[in-house]
């Protein structure tokens, strides 16, 4: 199915039960690895074959909340990087952490809300509110997207990125009482200028003092405001409640989710959307709830939607890395993400990255291939503590053909035809003596190709 007109949307979010064309093995497994994380190596998708698609989504999603021993060794990386004061160095323990987390579908998510409400460090240049924003969106990442929305709002670097933090009753700013309805909850076309105008009022006051949220009374404007149709003496924490009570914020936040996870070049129908808003509004804007029904659908697992994103940087690398159980230099690669468009910390402007076929052209194309290599290239980059060709003869791969095959299961969402992997394997003939060598080759072939930037 290619027409989004024609999809049943009971059958698309139905649960997927695997049939003799759709059956549930190591490509449906790695596709569900690499949407609700960034990939997995074989072995472990090869587990998941031998377990129902239900309860590896279950599972995925039952690990809404970093592991205690996790959180501790990396907060601890992320406190050494913030005794230094610089934001941009910030993003290296991101990388840890999407490197090496146990709850990738937390990660990933985490991910999602970072672009969603995004806040850049060229303008907060505070690194510790940052970090904390950063931690506060991973808290909530699968919770209740209520309380998400009330505690970003207080949140003392978005504060500062939308100018919040200057908004007196005598001027009162529209920045964040926009973003909030056009880009955080409803979307455009769900309020009105006068709306903005009367919830910027309710935010009035709200300042920073010592690095911390609080409230200025007499900045506030107490008088009675008119907002989406309701009228009151409300100040912000009632204006965050009336935009979350609108029917527009589970259909917006549905389809951020369904683009998200399912597909960027499909747009979805509103009939096909309202069940996941239902679903969404019944919970309690609770978010893991929409991530399963999505997860574990028809939809999912359809040709709808296998295939039919775009990598993003973040993507493309921890996806390799991830995939064939590697480690590197975790400065390296954010600086790459930076210099490929999608720099953790320093999302373009208030809209986050616009993802989808944005990621795509030929410099970022170039930069992407350069980045990997220079992975490939850095003495730390090791495969499960091995170099490349070691890691592969342990998983009993040793001919070019099942490198090919190896690469293509845990990173590829479309099958390799004969005249590409003619190609890679004129790749790594060119190498034919070091063994190394011929595979880092055959394997930045490999995620240079176009189909490797299809999830």
């Amino acid at each position: 199915m290619s027409d989004m007109k024609s999809i049943d949307a009971s059958w698309a979010w139905q649960p997927f039960e695997p049939t003799a064309d759709r059956p549930w093995d190591r490509s449906s497994a790695a596709h569900l690895y690499r949407r609700a994380g960034f990939g997995m190596d074989l072995a472990s998708i090869d587990a998941a074959v031998s377990r129902t698609p239900a309860e590896v989504v279950s599972e995925l999603v039952a690990n809404n909340q970093e592991l205690t021993e996790f959180r501790s060794s990396a907060d601890a990386l992320a406190e050494a990087t913030l005794a230094g004061g610089d934001p941009a160095k910030l993003s290296a323990a991101w990388v840890y952490r999407l490197l090496y987390t146990p709850n990738q579908l937390l990660e990933k998510t985490t991910l999602l809300w970072h672009g969603h409400f995004a806040t850049g460090a060229e303008k907060v240049k505070d690194a510790r509110m940052m970090w904390n924003q950063n931690q506060l969106l991973r808290d909530h990442a699968l919770g209740d997207f209520g309380d998400l929305v009330h505690e970003i709002s207080h949140d003392p670097a978005m504060l500062i990125y939308l100018d919040s933090a200057i908004n007196r009753k005598a001027h009162p700013n529209e920045n964040f009482a926009r973003e909030l309805m056009e880009l955080f909850c409803l979307g455009e076309a769900n309020y009105s200028e006068t709306d903005v105008l009367e919830l910027a009022r309710c935010f009035t006051g709200w300042e920073i003092k010592n690095s911390k949220f609080r409230k200025n009374r007499y900045q506030h404007d107490s008088e009675v405001k008119v907002i989406l149709g309701q009228s009151g003496t409300f100040d912000g924490e009632d204006g965050v409640r009336i935009v979350l009570e609108q029917p527009a914020a589970p259909r917006f936040i549905a389809r951020k989710l369904y683009r998200f996870f399912v597909s960027d070049e499909l747009r979805p129908t509103d009939a096909m959307i309202q069940p996941l808003a239902n679903l969404f509004r019944e919970s309690d804007l609770q978010v893991a709830p929409v991530v399963q029904r999505i997860l574990g659908s028809n939809a999912f697992f359809s040709s709808n939607s296998v295939g039919r994103k775009i990598k993003s940087p973040v993507e493309l690398v921890l996806g390799m890395l991830r995939s064939l159980k590697a480690t590197t230099n975790a400065g390296l690669v954010a600086k790459g993400l930076l210099d490929t468009g999608q720099g953790l910390f320093y999302p373009p402007n208030v809209k986050g990255w616009d993802g989808g076929r944005a990621w795509i052209n030929s410099s970022t194309l170039l930069g992407r291939a350069n980045l990997v290599a220079d992975i490939l290239e850095n003495e730390a980059t090791r495969f499960d503590g091995k170099n490349l060709s070691q890691y592969l003869s342990d998983q009993d791969v040793r001919t070019t053909d099942q490198a090919i095959e190896h690469f293509e299961h845990c990173l590829l969402a479309v099958r390799l035809d004969d005249a590409t992997k003619a190609q890679l394997r004129e790749t790594a003939a060119s190498h034919s003596g070091d063994e190394e060598r011929r595979m880092r080759s055959l394997l930045h072939s490999v995620t240079s190709l176009p189909l490797c930037q299809l999830a």
